[in-house]
């Protein structure tokens, strides 16, 4: 009698997780480059009564007899589909086409995100809303050095009113190069956006901002530039929306819903099996 008290108690805590992880998507539905999660459920150990017989002689076997003690949450899965694009007609917001992280360094440390709301600050930093400055490649002698360490993409020109610089404006193309325009037309590369990809994104630890830290099972980041090895490309003026999908979310939020409460209903059923045998003593 016990075991079925026990094994919906845990139905109750896996469903009540699984609203938790549900409601989470479903919030971030509008939080760009967010990647929805899924919960995966498995069932506990189960309770031996009576073990399997092998055929012997002119008996025939017996398979065993077991009770199963309820379930648990196997682990929570992320989900790195594409996310949609959404025009903004910013030069300084990208968006990832295809498979990649930027690469943002916050207090030291590098972290990776797909939400490119980029956008330049007052010193000429590359940063993103919270102020993590943008990983690239420099230019050296006017080509784009990828075979140099990445680092913080930085154009002071732009933040200056100074006469003696001539940069006037600048463009971003899908390889992710950052060209300067000069007031008398040349043109020139500054930076090279840098992307890191993963052998195993989903082993990534979320650190908040919409925004990864590698970890043991995520695999070392593989830096490179845009469009080559898994990296995808990258256009300029759009950003990649959340990849929540609210129909699959209200159906989770319902089967979860209607889970809590079924077991909620073996309880009230155990619970008056248990009276019954206490009124038997009356």
């Amino acid at each position: 009698m016990l075991r079925s008290l026990f094994s919906a108690i845990s139905g109750l805590r896996a469903n009540q997780f699984m609203l938790d992880v549900t409601g989470n998507n479903i919030a971030n539905a509008n939080t760009a480059g967010f990647k929805a999660s899924n919960v995966v459920f498995q069932d506990t150990l189960s309770q031996m009564l009576t073990a399997g017989a092998a055929p012997q002689g002119a008996a025939g076997g017996t398979n065993p007899i077991q009770v199963g003690l309820g379930v648990q949450v196997g682990g929570v899965t992320g989900n790195f589909g594409q996310g949609s694009a959404q025009t903004t007609g910013k030069a300084t917001n990208l968006m990832i086409s295809g498979d990649g992280f930027f690469m943002v360094n916050r207090s030291g440390e590098n972290l990776y995100t797909r939400a490119g709301a980029f956008d330049f600050d007052s010193a000429g930093n590359l940063v993103s809303p919270d102020g993590d400055v943008v990983q690239g490649y420099p230019a050296k002698n006017g080509a784009i050095d990828t075979n140099a360490a990445p680092e913080n993409i930085s154009i002071p020109g732009l933040a200056t009113e100074d006469p003696t610089n001539p940069l006037k404006s600048y463009n971003i193309g899908s390889d992710g190069v950052i060209t300067g325009i000069y007031a008398d037309g040349t043109k020139a590369p500054l930076f090279q956006v840098a992307l890191g990809n993963f052998s195993n994104p989903a082993g990534l630890d979320k650190v908040g901002d919409t925004a990864f830290r590698a970890s043991t099972n995520s695999g070392p980041v593989q830096v490179g530039a845009p469009g080559t090895g898994r990296r995808g490309a990258l256009q300029g003026g759009v950003i990649e929306m959340s990849n929540v999908d609210l129909a699959s979310e209200f159906t989770n939020l319902i089967i979860a819903q209607r889970g809590f409460q079924a077991t909620s209903r073996v309880i009230t059923t155990s619970d008056q099996v248990l009276e019954e045998l206490v009124n038997l003593k009356r």
